[in-house]
Formats: C-alpha cells, structure tokens, sequence
C-alpha cells in the first residue's frame, strides 16, 4: 500500500514560530531529523520519495480552459498557509504504519528542540481506474 503524507505551510498545533525565525542551528536540527528519518525509512525498504518545496512566494496557480492562454497567477498568495511545503511516498504493509511515521513527521524538532506538532495528511495512493470499465 502506498501512502503520500504531505505536510503543509502553517498548521503546527505548537505555539511554534515559522521556519524563518528560527535559528540557524534548530533548521539545521529540523533538517537532520528529516534526513535521518528519510534514511531510516530507505532501509526499511518503505521510502518511495520525499521532496520538500519551494516556498509559496515562488508558486504559480495555473488555470486552462485548454484552448486559450492560461491564466498564470504568481505567489504569494493570502491563503498560502494551505500551501504544500513537502511531501513523502512510502510503501507500507498497513495504514497504520503510514500513521506512525506521519506521528514521526509531525514531531520534527522545531524551536528548542520542541517538537512542532505539523499536521500531516495520510493518503493512500491509489491506481488509475481501469479504463474498460
């Protein structure tokens, strides 16, 4: 089964500072933790795929109707606390599992070393339906 569980800008449950206050030695701790935790989960053969984004000052909403130019709206926009800031891929044998490594996610280290209580969402991926039906 895989799951992507994907973590967006704002929604900590911490009284936790955005990222761009902290000090350079807590994002070098949150980034570590990251980086052991995608290690870690390399091993256990459950990582497909993580990414972290670019801010949303940098992304675009593209619009179509598929005949005419595109409607190209750049950031940042007022809502973009419901950005995705990054996201994981794991394959794992239950949606339990894909549970507690969004826990393991969610209580990264943020100021102080306190965890920062993200909110992740958990979804499982699903295949593209079949195209007889």
């Amino acid at each position: 089964m895989r799951f992507m569980l994907l973590q967006n800008y704002g929604g900590v449950e911490a009284d936790c500072a955005p990222m761009d206050k902290w000090s350079p030695e807590e994002v070098r701790a949150h980034i570590e933790f990251q980086q052991t935790l995608n290690h870690r989960l390399e091993e256990l053969g459950e990582l497909i795929d993580a990414q972290g984004l670019a801010g949303p000052d940098q992304a675009r909403i593209v619009v179509s109707d598929g005949t005419s130019a595109p409607l190209v709206t750049d950031g940042p926009f007022p809502e973009s606390k419901e950005l995705l800031a990054g996201y994981r891929i794991v394959e794992v044998d239950t949606p339990e599992r894909a549970v507690e490594i969004a826990a393991e996610i969610s209580a990264a280290p943020g100021q102080g070393g306190a965890a920062i209580r993200q909110r992740i969402e958990v979804r499982q991926v699903m295949s593209a339906p079949d195209p007889e039906v």
